[in-house]
């Protein structure tokens, strides 16, 4: 199974240059280190950044920099500042091109579940919604099953949802999944050692399988 670091490895696969990117809290933010030098994008922040750059070394670090999960930062040149009614402008505007999210739960429909647990405290919704409802693409990064061993990619979401028919594409630590038009979680790679037959036993929802699946590339 993949770490943390290589689910967020694998997802910057998927960047392309010009985008402008959201990273969402946990995993998400991890992708920043392994967008490739070459790729002209832009990441924002919905508490009011454009241009964020890696994670800062020990002695880079500044209190001051922070993304919306209060981890430190470091700005790219030609980074803007401002605060976060313009960010929520620019999302709601759909000017965020890739958004890169956890979840919870996610169905086999592109429904995602990623802002609350019934009976836990939550401090507050934060950009998601505006986010799922407003960019282009949507990546989820997540771990396939729960600390329970249950699956999180299923037929319906069971936790309040957060965005309806929204994601595209799923990155796991078992795979990469696609959402069929038609429903359905499409496994297109899978993770080095790992079989299909053991995607398909932790996997709730409707898997389809079409031909030869390759293993993941990095």
């Amino acid at each position: 199974m993949l770490t943390k670091e290589q689910i967020a490895q694998r997802i910057a696969k998927e960047v392309k240059t010009g985008q402008y990117i959201n990273l969402g809290i946990g995993i998400p933010t991890l992708v920043a280190n392994y967008i490739p030098s070459d790729l002209d994008v832009v990441l924002q922040s919905e508490n009011g950044l454009l241009g964020i750059g890696p994670f800062p070394t020990e002695e880079a670090v500044d209190p001051d920099l922070i993304n919306a999960g209060k981890q430190t930062i470091t700005l790219a040149k030609g980074s803007a500042l401002f605060n976060s009614a313009e960010s929520f402008a620019m999302i709601r505007g759909g000017h965020v091109h890739l958004t890169i999210l956890g979840a919870m739960e996610v169905s086999e429909n592109g429904d995602i579940a990623n802002w609350k647990i019934p009976g836990k405290m939550v401090k507050g919704m934060g950009g998601a919604m505006d986010l799922v409802a407003s960019a282009e693409n949507i990546i989820v990064a997540m771990q396939h099953c729960s600390r329970s061993g249950e699956s999180k990619l299923l037929p319906n979401c069971e936790l309040p949802i957060t965005g309806i028919r929204c994601v595209k594409k799923i990155v796991t630590d078992l795979a990469v999944l696609e959402i069929a038009p038609e429903g359905g979680f499409i496994l297109k790679e899978r993770a080095p050692g790992v079989s299909v037959e053991e995607i398909r036993s932790k996997t709730a929802g409707k898997l389809i399988v079409e031909g030869e699946v390759p293993e993941m590339k990095f």
